[in-house]
């Protein structure tokens, strides 16, 4: 059977927009996912990732400003998942909101991946940095001083707008780029979730549905505003 380590699965977006549900929904495929944290985050690979890039000069999306694409990047990561236990009989992946400010690293180690990016509306994902204590990045006023904001939301609102600039440039360079909007799954809708699965070649898993929390990002009791859920990467 040919390895399938040179094809992995990259799992990305803004936080809070629920890439840690995409990956315990394909961890649930048997895709390997090696030691994780809690957000289902490689451990090692994240580490490897932060002390490689994390002191060249992020601004404050966290974008890499002139940093070098290491050749030796594949062999890095290959080294982690064998120390972990992957055989390359099976799909792995990566799930990180590292990875689409540093995708220009992974698509030059892994031409062949697939990225998951993962969306989620503007208004929630800002609310909910509001209310998570560890997001603290626009609680500086030094940080909305740069910008030349004024609030915690604006800051917020800048840095979703940010990331969306980045999955655009990340299709326009040709990655290979599915965009699912996991919110959909709370109200009942299915039909990104089934394609995703199809499009990465995966066996639907029946233990999915028990993933899908139906007061996920507090919304049962929300009602539907127009039309919340578009397929434009820039909404």
């Amino acid at each position: 059977m040919k390895s399938r380590i040179d094809t992995p699965i990259f799992i990305t977006g803004a936080e809070r927009s629920g890439s840690t549900l995409i990956a315990r929904i394909l961890k649930l495929c048997e895709v390997h996912i090696g030691k994780t944290t809690n957000m289902l985050e490689n451990i090692k690979i994240t580490d490897l990732l932060k002390n490689t890039y994390g002191d060249l000069g992020l601004d404050l999306v966290g974008n890499l400003v002139g940093f070098n694409i290491r050749s030796d990047w594949q062999n890095e990561i290959e080294s982690v998942l064998i120390k972990e236990g992957y055989a390359g009989l099976n799909d792995w992946m990566y799930k990180s909101s590292l990875l689409c400010k540093t995708w220009p690293v992974w698509n030059y180690a892994y031409p062949n991946a697939k990225w998951v990016i993962v969306r989620r509306n503007k208004d929630d994902i800002v609310q909910s940095c509001l209310k998570t204590a560890y997001m603290y990045k626009f609680k500086s006023s030094r940080n909305l001083k740069v910008l030349n904001l004024t609030t915690e939301s604006a800051g917020w609102d800048y840095w979703v707008d940010q990331h969306n600039k980045l999955f655009v440039t990340m299709m326009e360079n040709g990655l290979n780029c599915r965009i699912i909007w996991p919110e959909r799954m709370v109200y009942g809708d299915y039909e990104q979730i089934y394609e995703l699965i199809e499009w990465l070649g995966l066996a639907w898993s029946n233990n999915i549905y028990s993933e899908i929390d139906p007061l996920l990002w507090h919304t049962r009791n929300k009602e539907k505003k127009g039309v919340l859920y578009g397929t434009d990467i820039t909404k």
